[in-house]
């Protein structure tokens, strides 16, 4: 999963957001292609239009931190899955 809280809420919050990785590539435009670059077994990809809230609880092992390219990438996804304008 790729956490999408802001950096702020995970100190005080019970919950999380989060978007699932999956190996189910459909090359849309809420897809952010993830692999061994950013600390993954193999090419994947985080599925913004399967947006989640969870336990911060059920995290259970850190993989890695993304570029900034990956972030960019991560907010264009996002605007994208949830229809809202730039």
């Amino acid at each position: 999963m790729v956490l999408l809280s802001r950096d702020s809420a995970y100190s005080f919050r019970d919950k999380v957001i989060v978007a699932p990785i999956t190996g189910r590539i459909r090359n849309i435009p809420a897809e952010v292609n993830l692999g061994p670059k950013e600390g993954l077994p193999r090419t994947c990809v985080a599925n913004l239009d399967s947006i989640n809230t969870i336990e911060k609880a059920s995290l259970r092992e850190f993989v890695a931190m993304l570029r900034d390219e990956k972030l960019a990438e991560l907010d264009e996804a996002i605007h994208y899955a949830l229809g809202l304008q730039r």
